[in-house]
């Protein structure tokens, strides 16, 4: 009798810390997901909030449930709904924006640009060689690579050559610097040394007003003339930070050839930026660049997915990759990502199509923004490549751009009317 006492005391322990342990993996696992699901997400009148993705999910229609259908249509309606792992425990709620399905025409095809900045961006530092040893007048003052100089005494400057002749004519005088580092603006002020090499009075900066390259467009709303490129912001190449735009051209792109990108060596898209203004440029933002186009050749605007929509699996994207114009592609939806801590890397695609990886390699500099399909939807664009694995890259959600896209037309109505 005691023995049978004793197992079955064993017993209960055994399951207790079995149940124990199941609930923390249960708990962590909760804890997991919950970080990758949003906290706001958007969904298309008329429907109900799923998730697509292999997420062992389910939403429970909180405030949806006593929600009439005609109601649930209304753009512009806002509720909160309940997600629960296997459908049993609560580990999130989710706040839901009723929105009206957007349409735009997908692209794919490469444009230039060429880009003005808004003020002189600080690319770098060097010492000036002086008669009592290496200075550097402007780092000592608190400039740093990455600020915007607006103006100097006052006087705005747009170009290097305004700054550098100030700084050479200065005589070594005090002189007043307005800049920007992010969204804040501070002012310095400092005494430019003399170069023993030259004479020339300096200030221990590098400085750019200005840079050009190639990108592909995401999607075209002929509504209103507006575009989306790129997927992520034109950024400085020394500094790494988006770049100030002042003003901006858009040119077409004569194919010229592929670098085709192998392990740890991206390859690019070879081209020659025509000389005849095809649009603007009106944004240079974290999720890409928007403007105006002049013209564009008519194609079928399809709906915007929204990101819990977007499935792991098969999908395309369309690519210019030579004078043949745009095709598509296959590719594979690895894995998507719904948390809100990055814009622009929301996706991992992996190129399947042998016709592309055989002319690139994958994803190569140039294809950034091309349009990623999938179930006759456009889902995002891609972004950035694999340094060491070519075939694979990151894609944003078209939801992030199309958003972006939508601040544009307010602000600049009276541009696209």
């Amino acid at each position: 009798m005691k023995s049978f006492e004793y197992a079955m005391k064993k017993i209960v322990r055994f399951t207790a810390a079995i149940c124990g342990a199941t609930a923390i993996t249960v708990l962590s696992a909760g804890f997991v997901i919950a970080k990758n699901i949003p906290d706001n997400v958007s969904v298309v009148e008329g429907r109900q909030l799923s998730f697509n993705s292999s997420l062992p999910i389910k939403i429970e229609a909180n405030g949806s449930n006593c929600i009439q259908a005609d109601e649930i249509a209304k753009s512009g309606f806002h509720y909160s709904d309940e997600v629960k792992l296997f459908g049993t425990v609560p580990i999130k709620n989710v706040n839901v924006t009723v929105v009206k399905e957007s349409y735009v025409i997908p692209c794919g095809c490469t444009f230039g640009v060429k880009f003005y900045t808004d003020g002189v961006v600080v690319v770098g530092m060097t010492d000036v060689d002086t008669k009592d040893g290496p200075q550097n007048p402007a780092y000592n003052a608190g400039i740093r690579a990455g600020d915007v100089i607006m103006a100097i005494n006052g006087k705005t400057v747009s170009t290097n050559d305004d700054v550098s002749n100030i700084f050479s004519g200065s005589g070594g005088k005090l002189l007043d610097i307005s800049l920007k580092r992010g969204n804040v603006g501070f002012s310095v002020s400092f005494k430019p040394e003399k170069s023993e090499s030259d004479g020339l009075y300096k200030a221990g900066l590098w400085v750019r007003d200005s840079t050009a390259g190639i990108g592909t467009i995401t999607f075209y709303d002929p509504k209103n003339y507006i575009f989306g490129g790129l997927g992520h912001g034109i950024c400085d190449v020394d500094t790494g930070k988006i770049m100030p735009l002042m003003t901006g051209d858009v040119v077409k792109v004569n194919m010229t050839g592929i670098v085709k990108g192998t392990k740890g060596q991206p390859g690019e898209l070879q081209g020659i930026l025509d000389d005849k203004n095809w649009g603007s440029l009106y944004s240079n933002t974290e999720t890409g660049v928007y403007g105006v186009l002049n013209s564009v050749e008519v194609g079928k605007a399809i709906p915007v997915a929204m990101p819990q929509e977007i499935k792991e699996g098969p999908a395309e994207i369309i690519a210019t990759i030579d004078s043949t114009g745009a095709k598509k592609y296959s590719v594979d939806i690895e894995k998507v990502d719904f948390s809100d801590n990055t814009p622009t890397k929301n996706m991992i695609i992996r190129v399947t199509d042998n016709t592309l990886i055989q002319k690139t390699g994958g994803i190569v500099q140039g294809m950034s923004g091309c349009p990623i399909i999938q179930n006759g939807h456009l889902v995002g664009a891609v972004t950035h490549v694999f340094v060491n694995d070519p075939q694979k890259g990151y894609g944003i959600f078209a939801e992030n751009m199309i958003n972006t896209s939508k601040t544009l037309e307010i602000g600049n109505a009276k541009d696209v009317s």
